[in-house]
């Protein structure tokens, strides 16, 4: 009798593998409260290298790292009519505290902006305080009707970031800047995954803004998912919440602002545009362990291990060793399999004889022998090697499953079927948009014909990414 997989296989149903995968990886658990969750050690190692990735992009920026209250009172939220409107179905609101009915109640954050707000004008008087670049990294809470681990969850982790700026210009570019330079290098040169930068639509803006920057990327079953944003918010909240600075020709003027945010949607994001049958694949410029040294049995194999594990930290490598041979060596291959780690060095009492160890690479597959000697002038070039097939690969699949068209019909027949579709939007519009959306298609971001970021929504040869997502 054949023996069952370790997982649900993709191709039978892919959200079921999704779901498997955190489980058997010990990524993540579902939290007590419907729609939250319980990260786990693993899990949560990726986010914290995601957060060290972005957070020196971000300060590179220019930014500076602040918290703010998680609770916000709900009178604020409804001083930008849009944006109140736009969070309304999403927002957690507490009324009793302390065993008593609050004065005013107090929401649960869904995102910053308001309460930013608030403090930025106080902060801001003159020109000579501008530009002011804030972020936040912070939990916030938005009451998900359709959770699932990762993607869509009640409570979520993220960075938020928060600007405001002397003139419209400065505000547009610096949104650009983070969109292209923060998001777009992280996602593709430490995630190894191919986004399309582009603009959304006026339907799927974030609420309060006057435009928003996306980064899409294709997932292994043809989806679309929403991996980070920028936003330009012209003075939309500088009005509600009288931000002004005075000029340097003495006049009160409104700051032109931006907001921006990633969260660890980005670890579903990895989850499945690098995981296959057999597991999780990360990244190794993005692993928190990107080499497993493990012994396979033997009390002078488990010494050996340990000494090689110091030698390759001390290459620079992000090491672990698995020096638990009371547990079966096919037991813990395994679960380093299912957990991605680009690079395991198995080594027996044979191998020290020999002077070499099995090099086993999770990403391209396979195992080859190595001398032990020519480990750490070798590994760095074999991780980089991976990175480069986890990008490639990405790519590949966004290109042969997007398919150029000309009707509405052949947009969402392209998306329906498990990919994307480049459709005109002079030949869409928003009439065919809201066509889309009854079959649960969207359009999710504009892009111009040789694929850079439009300047307006109706830029001549804009084209409309379509697709099922998220």
């Amino acid at each position: 009798m054949a023996k069952a997989p370790v997982l649900t296989p993709q191709s039978e149903d892919f959200p079921r593998w999704y779901q498997d995968l955190i489980n058997k990886a010990e990524l993540a658990d579902n939290g007590p409260v419907r729609g939250t969750m319980v990260i786990r050690p693993y899990g949560y190692g990726l986010w914290e290298r995601m957060q060290q990735e972005m957070d020196a992009r971000i300060k590179d920026a220019g930014a500076q790292n602040a918290y703010f209250p998680l609770f916000i009172p709900q009178s604020y939220l409804t001083r930008e009519a849009e944006h109140v409107e736009g969070f309304a179905p999403e927002l957690a609101v507490v009324t009793h505290g302390g065993g008593k009915e609050l004065e005013e109640p107090v929401v649960v954050r869904p995102t910053s902006e308001t309460i930013i707000n608030d403090y930025f004008s106080k902060w801001i008087q003159s020109y000579r305080d501008l530009p002011l670049l804030i972020n936040q990294w912070a939990n916030v809470v938005r009451w998900e009707m359709r959770p699932r681990v990762f993607l869509r969850t009640t409570e979520f982790l993220w960075q938020e970031g928060h600007t405001a700026h002397a003139t419209y210009e400065e505000a547009r570019d610096y949104a650009a800047y983070i969109h292209k330079e923060v998001y777009a290098d992280f996602m593709v040169n430490v995630l190894g995954i191919d986004v399309v930068l582009g603009r959304k639509t006026p339907r799927e803006r974030f609420a309060g803004a006057i435009n928003t920057l996306t980064l899409e990327g294709m997932m292994g079953d043809g989806k679309a998912l929403q991996m980070g944003t920028s936003h330009e918010l012209g003075t939309n909240f500088s009005k509600a919440f009288n931000t002004t600075y005075l000029s340097k020709d003495g006049r009160q003027e409104l700051a032109w602002q931006t907001s921006w945010g990633s969260s660890t949607r980005m670890v579903g994001g990895l989850i499945m545009s690098h995981g296959d049958d057999n597991g999780l694949r990360v990244p190794p410029r993005l692993a928190a362990v990107q080499v497993v040294v493990m012994a396979i049995k033997g009390d002078e194999a488990v010494a050996k291990v340990r000494e090689i594990g110091d030698r390759l930290k001390a290459a620079g490598l992000r090491v672990q060793v698995d020096d638990r041979t009371d547990t079966p060596f096919g037991r813990r291959a395994v679960d380093w399999e299912l957990k991605g780690v680009p690079v395991r060095i198995e080594i027996g009492p044979r191998d020290l004889e020999a002077g070499t160890a099995m090099l086993a690479r999770r990403i391209p597959g396979g195992k080859e022998p190595v001398r032990l000697d020519a480990l750490a002038e070798l590994l760095p070039a074999v991780l980089e090697e991976d990175q480069a097939q986890l990008l490639r690969e990405s790519r590949e699949r966004r290109e042969s499953r997007t398919t150029e068209v000309r009707t509405i019909d052949e947009a969402a027949e392209a998306a329906v079927a498990g990919g994307w579709a480049r459709i005109p939007w002079s030949t869409l519009g928003q009439e065919g948009e809201a066509r889309l959306a009854e079959q649960a298609v969207s359009v999710r971001c504009l892009v111009a014909e040789d694929g850079s970021v439009p300047e307006a929504d109706d830029a001549p040869g804009t084209v409309a990414i379509v697709a099922r997502a998220y």
